[in-house]
């Protein structure tokens, strides 16, 4: 049997959230903010955080570097119970971090790459990643040293019997292409926003973009925001609605869906318990600044759920 429910490679760093922006930032002007928070970011961490805040073990492979920053990444992570005993540091690199400006309806994130962008196939333990049920990627586009050989990467996951899923989170150049559609093809679940899918798809029409995607993906999930979730597979369509909560931010959501839609799919629920777990994560982690501090808090966690589920 295999050690892992999950393994995950890709990006570890920081996200920086400050919180009472003025809504114009004139030059050269000292500019204030109210809050800030220090968190754990990129979204295979928050994703492998989740997981394994809802019980999953999880495996995760990154690259950082030997400095403060990825002390404190790799520390949050290990506090989780997330398997970090293959990571790898560099000392001639710094580990990455995003800075994110957050509005009360929408935000600019800024991103310093250094490993998210550095990390390759070389430092990758593929039997290690392959001791699980299941693999999930994240970032596609943000980690520029991987993307020519995630095909490889999936390719090689699947034949090892695992099953894979993918989200590809946000294109900096809205561009699309990059080799994705070679690595769908060995995709079993694939999980874009609704403004990814759309791009992806390369049409404004939801109903157009999830047809488009469920001939080259088994699964599709398209997380909507407010508005919930939305599958399909094949011709067969599934949707759940999103959970009103009072929410101090968006920032990880859509990976804690992820890690809500995976937790139950390996362990063999059918697609709506998936859309509803994955809603519920989601709506939970908005709760807290950032996309893990809500599911550092397991009792509040625990009672949310129970009284949540019920609804789902």
């Amino acid at each position: 049997m295999p050690r892992f429910d999950i393994s995950i490679a890709g990006e570890l760093n920081l996200d920086l959230i400050l919180y009472g922006l003025p809504e114009e930032l004139p030059p050269e002007r000292e500019l204030l903010a109210n809050d800030m928070i220090l968190t754990l970011g990129g979204s295979s961490s928050i994703a492998a955080h989740n997981l394994a805040a809802l019980g999953c073990m999880v495996a995760f492979q990154s690259r950082i570097g030997k400095d403060p920053l990825g002390d404190l990444a790799l520390e949050k992570l290990q506090v989780a119970g997330v398997d970090v005993s293959r990571m790898r540091r560099n000392d001639r690199s710094k580990t990455g971090l995003t800075v994110v400006l957050q509005r009360d309806q929408w935000r600019n994130m800024l991103t310093y790459s250094g490993t998210i962008a550095e990390l390759s196939m070389d430092d990758l333990d593929l039997d290690y990643l392959a001791n699980a049920h299941h693999f999930h990627y994240c970032s596609f586009y943000l980690q520029t040293g991987m993307q020519a050989q995630v095909p490889e990467l999936l390719r090689e996951m699947k034949a090892k019997g695992l099953t894979v899923s993918l989200d590809t989170n946000d294109d900096p150049e809205d561009r699309w292409q990059g080799g994705l559609r070679e690595a769908l093809r060995y995709v079993d679940v694939f999980l874009p926003n609704q403004r990814e899918a759309l791009g992806i798809a390369g049409t404004r029409n939801l109903e157009q973009a999830l047809a488009r995607l469920a001939d080259e993906v088994p699964l599709v999930v398209v997380k909507c925001g407010l508005r919930g979730a939305v599958a399909q597979r094949g011709k067969e369509r599934f949707a759940s609605p999103a959970i009103s909560v009072e929410a101090i931010d968006a920032v990880g959501a859509g990976d804690s869906f992820n890690a809500g839609f995976l937790s139950r799919y390996v362990r063999g629920a059918d697609v709506a318990s998936c859309l509803a777990a994955g809603n519920l994560a989601g709506a939970y982690s908005t709760t807290r600044a950032g996309g893990t501090e809500a599911f550092r808090e397991r009792s509040r966690q625990e009672q949310f759920f129970r009284q949540h589920e019920q609804n789902c």
